[in-house]
C-alpha cells in the first residue's frame, strides 16, 4: 500500500493549545513518527472556547450565538494555519495532507450533531494544503455516537507494542477506553469524567488551567462523606449516562454544589478521588479487565490520580512506558485517521461507536 506524510491536528476538551504529529503511514499496519510539537492557545482563545461551551445545551442554541461563534471559528482557524505552516516548514517535506479534528463545542448524538469549531477550506486556502476534517458526522448519521473514534489507533499500537491483549485508558476532559482482544477483535466506550471536573474547578477559583501534577490534590483532604454522595449519585444515574452526556459532563450534568462548601485544595482532593474511583470501577468489569491497561492522555500526568489508580491495579501502565510520547497520541490518530478516510477505509465500528456497519468519514478539501 502506498504510505503518505499526513498532518493529525488535535485539540481536546480542555483546550488549551494544538497537539501537531506528522506521521508516516499506509493506513493499516505502518506507522512512523516523524515530529511533533505542541502550540498553545493564547488566552483569550481559551477563554472564549470555555465560556461559549458553557453556554450551549441543544441545537438552538448553536444557531442564537452564530455571530459569537462564526468569529472563533474564524480565529481558530487561522490559529491551526499558523499551525501547519510553521510545522510545514521545519519538516521541509511535502506533506499530503492535514488532519484537522477542530475545536468540539457541542456533541449530541441524539440531535445528530458534532460541533467542532474549524474551517477546512478556509484552513486550505491559507495553507494551500489537502484538508480532511469533520470526522465524526458520517458515523453519526448511521446510528453512532461519535466517538471514540480512536480504538483504530489503538489497535495499530497494540501490533506496534506487541502486546496480545490491552486496554487503553484516555484519561483527557473525559475518560475513554479501547480494550483490544488477541483474535483483533475491539471496543471502546466513553465512561465518565477524566479532568474536566477537576480543571472547570481549578478555573473558577485560581488563575491555572488546571492542577498540575496533581499538586493542589495532593495538598488536600478527601472529604470521604462528600465522596461517597458523589458516587451514590453518579451510580444511581449510570444508566441514562449516554455518550453526549458524558461528553458534556462537566458543565451540563455534574452539580458541583457537592462540594462548594469545601476548601479549595479539599474539593480538588475529592473531585480527584472521585473521578479515580469512576475509572477504577470500570477497570473492574470483565471487559475492560485486561493484563496490560495502559494510560494515555493529559490525565496520566496527574501524579495524585495516577497513584491512585496504580494503587487498586498493578497492570496499569502510561503510554511513555512503551517509548510514544503519551502528549501526542491524539494527534497522531487523527493524522492516521486522516490517511484511512483518504482511502476510503472504516475510521468507527459497531463495537465502538455503536454505528449499524464499518463507516468511513472524514470530508476532503483537495488544495
Amino acid at each position: 500500500m502506498k504510505s503518505y506524510y499526513s498532518l493529525g491536528l488535535m485539540s481536546g476538551t480542555s483546550a488549551d493549545g494544538v497537539d501537531a504529529s506528522i506521521i508516516q503511514s499506509d493506513g493499516d499496519t505502518e506507522y512512523k513518527v516523524m515530529l511533533e510539537r505542541y502550540f498553545k492557545y493564547d488566552q483569550n482563545i481559551y477563554n472564549n472556547i470555555h465560556d461559549i461551551k458553557e453556554q450551549i445545551n441543544n441545537s438552538k442554541d448553536l444557531t442564537n450565538l452564530s455571530k459569537k461563534i462564526g468569529p472563533l471559528q474564524k480565529e481558530i482557524t487561522i490559529f491551526h494555519a499558523n499551525v501547519v505552516n510553521e510545522i510545514s516548514k521545519e519538516f521541509n517535506k511535502n506533506i499530503d495532507f492535514v488532519g484537522f479534528h477542530g475545536q468540539t463545542i457541542f456533541h449530541n448524538a441524539k440531535e445528530k450533531i458534532s460541533k467542532q469549531l474549524g474551517d477546512g477550506k478556509l484552513l486550505s486556502q491559507l495553507t494551500k494544503k489537502t484538508i480532511i476534517y469533520d470526522f465524526r458526522q458520517n458515523d453519526i448519521k448511521n446510528g453512532g455516537h461519535g466517538a471514540p473514534l480512536t480504538p483504530i489507533f489503538h489497535k495499530l499500537l497494540k501490533k506496534k507494542f506487541k502486546i496480545r491483549e490491552a486496554t487503553f485508558v484516555n484519561i483527557g476532559g473525559i475518560t475513554n477506553v479501547t480494550t483490544l482482544w488477541n483474535v483483533d477483535e475491539m471496543s471502546g466506550t466513553d465512561i465518565g469524567p477524566g479532568m474536566c471536573l477537576i480543571d472547570r474547578l481549578v478555573r473558577n477559583n485560581i488563575n491555572k488551567n488546571y492542577d498540575e501534577k496533581g499538586l493542589i490534590a495532593k495538598s488536600g483532604k478527601i472529604n470521604k462523606i462528600v465522596l461517597k454522595k458523589m458516587i451514590t449519585n453518579f451510580y444511581q444515574k449510570e444508566n441514562s449516562l449516554d455518550t453526549e452526556t458524558i461528553q458534556s459532563f462537566d458543565t451540563k450534568y455534574f452539580d458541583f454544589s457537592f462540594v462548594k462548601d469545601l476548601l479549595f485544595k479539599d474539593a480538588i482532593a475529592t473531585l480527584t478521588e472521585f473521578t479515580a474511583q469512576i475509572i477504577i470501577s470500570a477497570l473492574k468489569k470483565k471487559e475492560f479487565n485486561r493484563k496490560k491497561i495502559i494510560l494515555c492522555g493529559g490525565g496520566r500526568k496527574n501524579n495524585f490520580l495516577v497513584n491512585r489508580l496504580k494503587k487498586v491495579n498493578k497492570n496499569i501502565k502510561l503510554i511513555d512506558e512503551y517509548g510514544i510520547d503519551g502528549d501526542f497520541i491524539e494527534s497522531q490518530a487523527f493524522a492516521y485517521i486522516a490517511i484511512r478516510s483518504y482511502i476510503k477505509m472504516p475510521i468507527s465500528f459497531p463495537m465502538t461507536t455503536g454505528c449499524l456497519k464499518p463507516c468511513t468519514g472524514g470530508k476532503i478539501i483537495k488544495n
